[in-house]
């Protein structure tokens, strides 16, 4: 049962806001059991103690977690980042068209891929051009936009101008959060809106989240998993968070972040879909 009382909801308020992103006025009463005005004073209070912010639109939105930038998420989860990256690459094989999201978790795969033979890579992001600018055997593609400054991602209609020119083997996409009844969670709409169309020009779709990022829905833009993607985390995932996924038709991977891949053995088979 949620807390009544005035300090202990207020705390709980922003758990809610670390964990699940609940934002506005009606949603806040109706989980506590109190009247509007009773949480307008709690978030007024937060706001007034630094502890919240509000947005425009109507709800007072809770943004306990801003967008980080990229180069400090880059050294978060390494070994996970890492171990996921592994077994994204071991899926491709030479010859194939591929796309590459934005993020900190595709900048790992683009490394990996930095060894890979007969590849042809289209990228919205500049971490993965800038580890596969000077691979001869990787004929890169930038799928430019608008800069997302935070994320360093291109954005916009000029990049879905330029994607609708392509079709891909292989999709890759990155994620802010991602739960099993939303899908996934971004800061702004238009990335979701990108990632939904990255989707539908390939063949396979892959979206790589450590196990932090499951549950999570620190933002208000989402795209949905469609049947048929892959979800791909770490092995420290909760079974629970895992099942959840499953239970909706997501297909899950659980790459082991302490496993080191035998020398040449990065290029196995494909799992078949």
């Amino acid at each position: 049962m949620p807390p009544t009382g005035s300090q202990a909801r207020r705390e709980e308020i922003l758990r809610l806001a670390t964990t699940t992103g609940l934002a506005s006025v009606e949603e806040l009463s109706r989980h506590f059991g109190v009247t509007a005005s009773t949480i307008r004073r709690d978030l007024a209070r937060l706001t007034a103690d630094g502890r919240l912010a509000r947005t425009y639109g109507g709800a007072m939105a809770l943004n306990a977690h801003p967008e980080a930038p990229l180069r400090q998420r880059t050294g978060e989860a390494y070994a996970q980042k890492r171990a996921i990256a592994r077994w994204a690459a071991a899926q491709v094989q030479p010859g194939e068209t591929l796309l590459l999201d934005a993020g900190s978790t595709i900048g790992a795969l683009a490394h990996e891929l930095r060894t890979a033979q007969d590849l042809t890579v289209a990228t919205t992001g500049l971490t993965a051009l800038h580890e596969l600018a000077d691979v001869e055997s990787v004929h890169v593609e930038c799928l430019g936009g608008t800069l997302r400054p935070l994320s360093q991602a291109f954005v916009g209609p000029l990049t879905e101008a330029a994607l609708e020119r392509m079709t891909f083997d292989r999709v890759f996409l990155s994620a802010d959060g991602v739960t099993a009844d939303g899908g996934i969670c971004e800061a702004d709409l238009r990335q979701t809106r990108l990632k939904e169309l990255m989707a539908r020009r390939a063949t396979h779709t892959y979206v790589l989240a450590h196990a932090a990022k499951l549950g999570r829905a620190p933002f208000h833009a989402w795209a949905t998993l469609s049947p048929g993607w892959t979800l791909v985390t770490d092995a420290t995932a909760a079974d629970a968070d895992v099942a959840a996924f499953r239970e909706r038709g997501t297909r899950v991977v659980l790459a082991d972040p302490v496993e080191e891949p035998p020398p040449g053995a990065r290029h196995t088979p494909p799992e078949q879909p």
